[in-house]
């Protein structure tokens, strides 16, 4: 018969497991689609945001692939950059906020795959997401219309346990992502301004 502390402990430990795995798990963050008033780079708030976190003069993809890389540590704590399919609005603590457009053709879309826990996302965070499998080797393979192979090759994941694909605008397509003998697969679509940048719910079994 187990000892009364004992059954004490086992609820106690399932608490602080949960908490740890939340704080471990931060999910996606940040203004909504009504939140962020239309602002650009040519205005001065705009201008102020880019040049303080040395991204002025870069285009979207640039802003993107620079803020993607950076090791969780070193991403800015006061900046929000939300992932859309036709722009990436960043905004920070002072109200401040510019909308780059995405090109034309093509939308970016995070994955985060798991294996035990994940979180809820629509819209990716470039600043505040966390997946489970940071800095992992991954093989992707992204199916279009027709059965027509997109990509097909290994990567890693990012610090933050995503991996960012950019994928043709207007279509709908089957991902499969595998990892130490597991897979999982999800449906990435990119034919509207509301479908989601953040896929989340691809586990790996």
């Amino acid at each position: 018969m187990a000892h009364p502390a004992s059954r004490r402990r086992k609820p106690l430990t399932a608490a602080v497991s949960a908490l740890i795995a939340g704080l471990v798990l931060v999910g996606c963050s940040g203004p909504g689609p009504e939140s962020v008033p239309p602002a650009d780079s040519r205005s001065a708030a705009g201008g102020g945001l880019l040049a303080e976190h040395e991204l002025s003069g870069l285009e979207t993809p640039e802003v993107i692939e620079r803020l993607d890389r950076m090791h969780v540590d070193d991403r800015p704590s006061g900046l929000l950059a939300s992932v859309r399919p036709d722009a990436l609005v960043l905004s920070d603590e002072q109200e401040r906020s510019v909308q780059l457009p995405m090109p034309d053709g093509e939308v970016y879309v995070s994955v985060a795959p798991y294996r035990q826990q994940t979180h809820e996302c629509h819209f990716h965070s470039l600043t505040t997401c966390r997946g489970e499998l940071g800095n992992e080797a991954v093989r992707v393979v992204l199916t279009g219309p027709g059965g027509e192979v997109l990509v097909d090759e290994t990567r890693k994941t990012f610090d933050n346990g995503f991996v960012g694909l950019w994928v043709p605008r207007g279509i709908e397509a089957k991902l499969t992502i595998e990892h130490e003998g597991r897979a999982g697969t999800a449906r990435i679509a990119t034919r509207s301004g509301d479908d989601p940048t953040c896929i989340t719910d691809l586990r790996l079994a």
